[in-house]
């Protein structure tokens, strides 16, 4: 229950306006109307006398008095003539600015114009069947201040009695929630519109941009990092970030309550954490270089915490309560686009395989007649050698439909043109000699990739895992392995993802390309922001064409270091 309203008694006298006053002021007061002779019992009581002068007085039995009420409630009251002269004033008001005086007379006057010409806009029925107006005024220095306006003198309306409250804080709050929802909408918005205009490490790009832009300019958080929970290997990844260290981006975090830093206990509890002052904080987990405080907030999604949000400062408290409110807010829609990002693309993985499907399905039965009547025919041509060889070729090229329809229906499974390439077997002078590393758990992929490479000249070595890509990428640092022309990474792999190779190809090799690979542009880790954040030049999207890898590893060994 809120706090009892104070109590206020009007003194009822010739040319007093009882009802306009109970009107205005009621919805502040407990508003009582009496005679002047019970004012020698009125306890604690406020009594207002208005004379048919137009002065507001206090009476002496009432030792608090009316401005002091007034006051206490945050509120400005003031009587305002139809000339635009304030006659009376309680303290709360007399304080505010000349200038801001000023215009709230101006908007009383509109008022009374409004209410003597019995306009009903912006008019709402009041208590004792008066009319009242409620306005905003906007000054000079930005304050917004809330106007109550009733006639203080009857029909006439030559005299408005004015409440008025300064809504500054509530109304900036509001404006900033309007516009964080507005930039929420945005990230989400703007990936279901670009997704058919722009591949997945455009759209990555964009919504990085969009977030930044949002965090900085929008919402002051210029040193801030996004975390994804990685559902393989139980990690909180690193997906975006800025303005923090690479010992702070490297750090490995679980959703753990302890020892995993704020982080980690907020991916755990799922539970905002504000770190008002990190030197005396024991969760805190060193982020930003002289971090004095953070906030960290969980991206939600369906109500499963996703990851987290996490926000420094170098100044000690510098995270309020509507911060939070702000930052789960913005972290709710980062949440939803980063998923509906992944969204599409699975979906474009489904839909390619069951389009795929369905044209296989299709084309099963012709290719079957195919096959009948080319084994008829056979028969005849037994005896015509030059028949029987096109005969023999129609069957194979039948064989090759079902094979090419089959391989692109299993997507990221294998690659394109895989045929012409492996028949192939000729050395190309830029890549011969050259020492290519693989790293992908698809075991066909694998294959492929090693074969079409080796039949150009390339010595290629391949990894089931990220880990043996690692292992063997220091190797060739310490020497223990010939230097590695080019890195070929897939994205997703159990154990480590395509970043993690990225990463560690620049700290062993600097300056080796590096080539991740995607099927279909599906990356949970999103290895393809944070690669493209320290220099990545090339992703190639599953099921490409086996001569596009070819092109793009040429391109690679030949590109000036």
């Amino acid at each position: 229950m809120g706090q009892p309203r104070p109590k206020l008694w009007i003194v009822s006298g010739p040319g007093v306006p009882v009802e306009s006053l109970r009107s205005s002021l009621a919805p502040s007061f407990d508003v009582s109307v009496v005679d002047p002779g019970p004012l020698a019992d009125a306890s604690g009581a406020a009594a207002l006398v208005l004379t048919s002068q137009g002065d507001l007085r206090k009476l002496t039995a009432a030792p608090e008095g009316v401005s002091a009420l007034l006051d206490a409630m945050g509120q400005g009251v003031c009587l305002v003539r139809a000339s635009g002269e304030v006659v009376w004033s309680n303290t709360k008001f007399a304080r505010f600015d000349g200038k801001v005086q000023s215009q709230i007379a101006a908007a009383c006057l509109g008022a009374l114009t409004s209410l003597r010409q019995r306009s009903t806009r912006a008019m709402v029925p009041g208590q004792g069947g008066e009319a009242i107006a409620r306005l905003e005024v906007e000054t000079p220095d930005s304050r917004i201040y809330e106007v109550i306006v009733s006639p203080a003198d009857g029909d006439a309306a030559q005299m408005a009695a004015a409440i008025v409250r300064d809504i500054t804080t509530e109304r900036r709050l509001r404006r900033k929630l309007d516009a964080i929802d507005q930039a929420g909408y945005q990230l989400v918005r703007f990936e279901a519109e670009s997704v058919r205009k722009a591949n997945v490490f455009e759209r990555l790009r964009l919504l990085e941009t969009r977030i930044l832009h949002s965090c900085r300019d929008l919402l002051k958080f210029n040193h801030f990092a996004i975390r994804l929970l990685d559902e393989r290997s139980g990690r909180l990844e690193m997906v975006m970030h800025s303005g923090l260290p690479q010992e702070a981006v490297e750090l490995e975090i679980y959703p753990l309550e302890e020892g995993n830093g704020i982080s980690g206990y907020v991916a755990a509890t799922g539970r905002s954490y504000i770190c008002s002052d990190t030197e005396k904080d024991k969760l805190f987990l060193p982020g930003v270089v002289n971090a004095r405080s953070s906030l960290t907030v969980p991206l939600r999604l369906h109500d499963k915490v996703i990851g987290v949000f996490d926000v420094e400062s170098q100044n000690v408290g510098a995270f309020t309560e509507d911060d939070r409110q702000f930052a789960e807010i913005f972290g709710r829609y980062i949440a939803m686009a980063l998923h509906m990002l992944n969204l599409l693309v699975v979906e474009r993985s489904a839909v390619n395989e069951t389009v795929t499907g369905r044209v296989e399905g299709e084309l099963s039965e012709p290719l079957m007649d195919i096959l009948k009547e080319a084994d008829w025919l056979k028969q005849i041509a037994a005896r015509d050698p030059e028949a029987a060889r096109h005969l023999d070729r129609i069957t194979a090229d039948v064989e090759a439909i079902r094979r090419r329809v089959k391989n692109v229906a299993s997507g990221p499974q294998t690659l394109l043109g895989v045929e012409g390439a492996m028949a192939e077997i000729k050395k190309d002078p830029a890549l011969e000699g050259k020492r290519i590393l693989v790293a992908d758990d698809e075991a066909n992929v694998r294959r492929i990739i090693h074969d079409v490479l080796h039949n150009r000249g390339c010595e290629v070595d391949v990894f089931e895992s990220g880990v043996g890509a690692i292992t063997a990428l220091e190797e060739a640092r310490d020497g223990k392995r010939p230097r590695f022309d080019v890195v070929l990474s897939d994205i997703r792999m159990p154990d480590r993802n395509g970043y993690d190779v990225f990463k560690a190809a620049r700290e062993a090799l600097p300056g080796v390309p590096v080539i991740l690979m995607t099927g279909f542009g599906y990356d949970p880790h999103h290895s393809i922001v944070r690669a493209s954040q320290a220099g990545l030049q090339n992703v190639l999207f599953k099921p490409f064409p086996v001569e596009r890898l070819l092109e793009e590893v040429r391109k690679a060994v030949t590109a000036p270091s």
